[in-house]
């Protein structure tokens, strides 16, 4: 199965920026690439929104964040075409705006989120998938681990209160079990059921945490909801799986029902709604795993594939973890050998199914975690570093799936404006400002003001 024409050309775009303007990986802002380059006051601009919000400037007395999984800024064009009617999606956009935002590499679920809840790049937060840590000679899969604070946390410490409906990445990071004040709930099951908890917190009615059940004091001023259908389809049957359409559809009639239960609180005209994915999705029919492995071999290594858990075999003096991308790490006596990453990252570059091998110069300058191994190997669209699969299945990880949609609607925003080129990192600034807080310690993104009422 062949990958759209519109995602060829915009990861076409997106390898052009990155590798132009490594430092600041680009967004498609409606239908136009704009580069991040105009941000570059960044820093100031935090500095500036730490010492507004310190004053207690707000806009919105709630937030209501919905964490989408998996959510390709591609199925904008069903809900366009009306093939996934989002018709309450489309009443909250009349307070608001959509737009594109870009997330951060690897663009998978955890570091993405990560970014998303800490408003810091992964080299910040260093929260890592697949790949292979050295201290314990093992492959790591997706982790927790945060080195920065959430805006859960962050809210926390300012005095406000937070509620989140299975946003994992919150766990114990400003949230948990039976605290009504920064109150967890996993509740498993699909979006709906995700969204009974959100709704019955609005009610001002007890939920399941932990196994008791806890009412929340009051109505939380941040509240996020966690689903993730669109992932698990896309990871099933690929970005053109056909069920995408209803998932579409259903997604929205949670959203109104969270918007309905603002109203029944007599909350709407003061709430903020924030609606955006973790990444997007590609579909994949090709493995290349065998002609990976010979391609190492016949440039003098002996490699191993390894998934979590796993510890390579003696011998072996290269390990590759894939995940979406393929990590790729030089241990043994070769290790650190610069000559000795030249000459694999050679072998790599020349496979035809590969489209980009990023070194450790290229990771800092894409702001990747330092987890990671020597390369990260992306492989083209249609492949994956992995055995072929019986059908078309998803996969996300690389520059091909960093663009999701970001919707800005409600309390504080201001109708019809769209923010500038948005990140990942700017999402929990965003949020501070418009509850008129400030931003997360560590923050590295900015508050998209431009969208924002002042």
């Amino acid at each position: 199965m062949m990958p759209s024409l519109r995602k060829v050309l915009a990861a076409s775009i997106a390898a052009t920026i990155v590798w132009a303007a490594p430092t600041a990986v680009s967004a498609l802002p409606t239908d136009e690439t704009g580069s991040l380059s105009a941000d570059a006051d960044t820093t100031a601009t935090t500095a500036t929104a730490t010492t507004a919000t310190a004053a207690g400037n707000r806009s919105a007395d709630h937030v209501v964040f919905l964490a989408l999984d998996g959510f390709d800024v591609e199925y904008l064009d069903l809900v366009r075409s009306g093939e996934a009617p989002m018709p309450n999606l489309q009443r909250l956009l009349r307070a608001g705006s959509v737009t594109t935002s870009t997330g951060t590499m690897t663009s998978i679920t955890n570091p993405s989120w990560s970014s998303v809840a800490t408003g810091t790049w992964p080299e910040t937060h260093r929260n890592t998938a697949y790949w292979f840590n050295t201290e314990t000679n093992t492959a790591r899969g997706q982790q927790r681990d945060l080195a920065v604070p959430t805006i859960a946390q962050s809210v926390r410490e300012q005095g406000g209160t937070v509620f989140s409906a299975q946003w994992f990445i919150l766990q114990n990071y400003g949230v948990t079990f039976g605290d009504p004040d920064g109150l967890y709930t996993q509740p498993g099951g699909d979006c709906a059921r995700r969204t009974d908890d959100a709704v019955a917190v609005l009610r001002g009615e007890p939920v399941s945490s932990g196994g008791q059940l806890v009412t929340t004091n009051g109505i939380p001023e941040l509240m996020t909801v966690y689903c993730d259908t669109l992932d698990a389809i896309g990871h099933e049957g690929g970005d053109v799986d056909p069920r995408i359409p209803a998932t579409l559809t259903e997604l929205d009639r949670q959203l109104g029902r969270i918007v309905e239960a603002t109203k029944d609180a007599g909350i709407y005209r003061r709430t903020a709604f924030v609606v955006t994915g973790d990444h997007g999705m590609t579909t994949f029919d090709k493995g290349f795993a065998a002609e990976g492995l010979a391609a190492i071999e016949a440039a003098g290594f002996t490699p191993q594939v390894l998934t979590s858990g796993q510890s390579p075999a003696p011998g072996t003096d290269v390990v590759i973890v894939v995940g979406g991308v393929a990590d790729v790490r030089i241990i043994g006596e070769r290790a650190g050998d610069p000559a000795a990453v030249g000459q694999l990252k050679a072998a790599l570059e020349a496979l035809p199914q590969v489209r980009n091998v990023f070194d450790e110069a290229d990771q800092a300058r894409m702001h990747m975690s330092p987890n990671h191994g020597d390369l990260l190997v992306e492989p083209k669209q249609g492949w994956s570093f992995g055995a072929t699969p019986a059908g078309p299945v998803g996969r996300h990880g690389a520059t091909t799936e960093l663009r999701v949609p970001l919707v800005l609607a409600g309390a504080g925003v201001v109708p019809g404006v769209h923010p500038r080129h948005p990140r990942h990192i700017d999402i929990a600034p965003t949020i501070s400002e418009l509850l008129g807080y400030a931003p997360p310690s560590g923050s590295e993104g900015r508050a998209l003001r431009e969208a924002l009422r002042r």
